[in-house]
């Protein structure tokens, strides 16, 4: 398996893996393909990334430009999608820790809306005052790479159709 930037030809494959993974969860609105393709419209992409095997697309993260409050220089990581026949193979961790590795160098800290479970492994934690409305607090999770501590509304690109404070 290789994690790589996303090119040209991979764009229809990513839809279709964001698209068949994101089908698996319940707090899936089915926008999610169609948030990626709003933010490589816009140049709002900050990590496009890939996990190809055997030359084919079998998972993908996003990374968008976020902030906290009135924080910026956050890296939000959505949508994060792996193929369900290839769930429980690495896949996601081996994305997530590129993403990492590489908004390490350019973020303050990462931060996202997900399953406390899953993304707790990798270091993220709610922090108390860091939320998203509608969202509950504990899937929303930071990662300060600084040590900081975040609080406030994790403003997301308007892509994603949150009604938020700009």
């Amino acid at each position: 398996m290789l994690i790589r930037d996303e090119i040209a030809r991979d764009i229809p494959a990513i839809g279709r893996v964001v698209t068949e993974a994101m089908r698996m969860l319940a707090q899936a609105s089915g926008t999610e393909a169609g948030i990626v393709e709003k933010l490589r419209a816009e140049g709002a992409l900050a990590l496009s990334l890939v996990a190809e095997d055997e030359g084919g697309v079998i998972g993908y993260l996003a990374a968008s430009p976020a902030r906290i409050g009135a924080q910026p220089g956050w890296g939000l990581i959505g949508p994060v999608a792996v193929l369900p026949s290839r769930h429980s193979q690495g896949v996601g961790t081996a994305l997530m820790t590129e993403a990492i590795r590489r908004l390490r160098r350019t973020c303050r800290g990462a931060a996202l809306v997900g399953d406390p479970g899953y993304y707790g492994r990798f270091g993220f934690r709610a922090f108390p005052g860091l939320g998203v409305t509608g969202c509950p607090p504990e899937a929303v999770q930071a990662l300060p790479f600084d040590g900081s501590e975040p609080c406030g509304e994790l403003i997301h690109h308007p892509a994603f159709g949150l009604d938020q404070q700009e």
